[in-house]
């Protein structure tokens, strides 16, 4: 049955300078006045996260708000171990929050990282929040080889890992976007939207409508009963019509999608 829909923010949209100075909770009331259904809090923007998660927490609930924790550190260190501390540091965060997801990167996951799996699949199985595996923007965790190396080797114990899919990190590691749609689609359970420009020495992200990339093709590829998530820059004298029109945007794009009006 068609439905409208889940879009989520992350809460990185709005600038780390601004974010900081305001704080996160100060962005979730705004992504809520704009419509949003959820949003995607960012650890590197947490100033005090003693103070701030357990009032972002009380935050989301009051307003009814889906949450997503986002830890930039990578699941392995360069050594090829699994990075227990901050695991269990960003788990401990992720349920303080009450979200209902944490998504990282695999960092850097090699050979030697097999081996550790089953310890990852241990502190899994005790419960809390879903664990997403993002393609970052490095060659270790956002390529093609590199992440389906890890998935064939989590699906050979048994592991069953969703994935957050970033539709435009796929250009900062050279891959072609739609054919990393087609391969990993399937295992998709969350999706970070965001245009690509290139600049002379780099890509930046960008909304998708001012995007370089054929972005509706790939979202096209996408499933719309999971959340997708803005994760570009929201600018404007009026934050809140600016993100309210983004998110109609990303509704109208699932939609037709679905084959209903935009």
């Amino acid at each position: 049955m068609p439905h409208d829909l889940s879009v989520y923010i992350s809460l990185t949209s709005f600038g780390a300078a601004e974010v900081r100075r305001h704080g996160q909770e100060w962005f979730t009331h705004l992504s809520h006045a704009a419509g949003a259904d959820g949003v995607e809090v960012r650890e590197e923007l947490l100033v005090d996260a003693g103070r701030e998660l357990p009032a972002l927490a009380d935050t989301l609930r009051r307003l009814a708000l889906v949450s997503v924790y986002s830890c930039p550190t990578g699941l392995w260190q360069a050594d090829g171990t699994l990075d227990e501390q901050t695991l269990d540091r960003a788990m401990a965060r992720t349920s303080d929050l009450g979200a209902t997801q944490l998504k990282m990167s695999i960092g850097d996951f090699n050979a030697a990282s097999v081996a550790t799996l089953p310890l990852l699949a241990r502190r899994l199985a005790e419960g809390g929040p879903t664990l997403t595996i993002e393609n970052d923007q490095t060659e270790q965790a956002g390529t093609r080889v590199a992440l389906q190396r890890f998935f064939d080797a989590t699906d050979a114990i048994g592991l069953d890992l969703p994935m957050t899919f970033d539709v435009g990190n796929w250009h900062w590691t050279g891959e072609c976007p739609q054919q990393m749609a087609a391969l990993f689609a399937a295992r998709v359970r969350y999706v970070h939207c965001k245009g690509v420009q290139r600049q002379p020495q780099r890509w930046v992200a960008v909304p998708l409508a001012d995007s370089a990339a054929p972005w509706r093709t790939i979202v096209h590829a996408m499933p719309t009963d999971v959340p997708w998530a803005i994760e570009y820059p929201l600018v404007g004298d009026d934050l809140t019509a600016v993100t309210r029109t983004q998110i109609d945007h990303l509704r109208a794009t699932a939609r037709h999608q679905q084959g209903q009006p935009a």
